[in-house]
């Protein structure tokens, strides 16, 4: 007996969470809402890498800084998340049209270049961890792994060339292996065992911004799937395309964040 009462209630709780709660509105009603909620998911998304990004600068004005040039996976990365934005364009542009299986065929297209942007994203990183601005794993005494942010004497490749160091807002010249203010042109004053000894927080930086975005575009990418499987089904139609739509303003967000990130990170901070 308790059990037939407990399958009743479950399949009334299903039932009631099934009911479209915009039943009754018009379809604008729905529309200005899931836009709204929407806005306010990259409102939060927005302040939290505003407060990543203000940390960075704060760092960057108290600490001996490494400017690294971005390795060129990274502007593949760019136009990855250009091209993924276009296909989400279609994807909408198709369902609105009542063309489904273009629809389908865009919104998978956005997903396979959305996992293209996220492994040339980790490939990007993994270089520029080769060149010294990752971590350093080690042993403790009690032999548990220990990782430790590489200190600025882990670095690695041509100086000038793949990364420079600027020291008290100025960029420092290496002349010989030690490292000079350009004021110091007599060499007296060697700046190399600051440097040296001198936490790598330029890659720690952009280590978190990388891989939080990355994983703020994870959610974009489940959304995708979901929206394909929603479209196939016939959910997602000309009638009813306000979730893909959404699904692409986050989309379109994520894209342009992180064009905005590259430059701060690259050529700004």
């Amino acid at each position: 007996m308790a059990e037939n009462v407990a399958k009743v209630e479950a399949e009334e709780f299903i039932s009631q969470s099934s009911v479209d709660v915009f039943e009754g509105h018009s379809p604008e009603v729905k529309i200005r809402t899931k836009k709204m909620m929407m806005w306010l998911i990259i409102f939060a998304v927005v302040m939290l890498f505003a407060g990543i990004t203000s940390a960075m600068i704060v760092l960057y004005g108290k600490l001996i800084w490494v400017h690294i040039n971005p390795p060129s996976i990274l502007w593949v990365s760019n136009i990855l998340v250009v091209l993924s934005s276009i296909t989400m364009i279609l994807a909408v542009r198709a369902v609105k049209a009542g063309n489904q299986k273009n629809g389908i065929v865009m919104i998978a297209l956005t997903f396979v270049l959305g996992i293209a942007f996220t492994i040339t994203q980790n490939a990007g990183w993994k270089h520029m961890a080769g060149l010294g601005m990752g971590y350093t794993i080690t042993e403790t005494p009690e032999g548990l792994k220990a990782y430790r942010w590489n200190a600025l004497e882990r670095l690695s490749g041509e100086y000038g060339k793949d990364y420079y160091i600027e020291f008290q807002g100025q960029a420092l010249e290496k002349v010989n292996g030690e490292y000079y203010l350009p004021s110091d042109t007599g060499r007296l004053d060697p700046k190399t065992p600051q440097v040296a000894k001198t936490f790598n927080a330029a890659g720690a930086m952009l280590s978190v911004l990388i891989y939080v975005h990355i994983i703020h575009l994870f959610f974009g990418l489940i959304y995708l799937v979901v929206n394909v499987i929603r479209t196939y089904k016939g959910v997602i139609n000309k009638e009813n395309w306000i979730s893909l739509y959404s699904g692409g303003m986050y989309w379109h967000f994520m894209g342009i964040l992180w064009l905005y990130l590259f430059f701060f990170m690259f050529y700004i901070s």
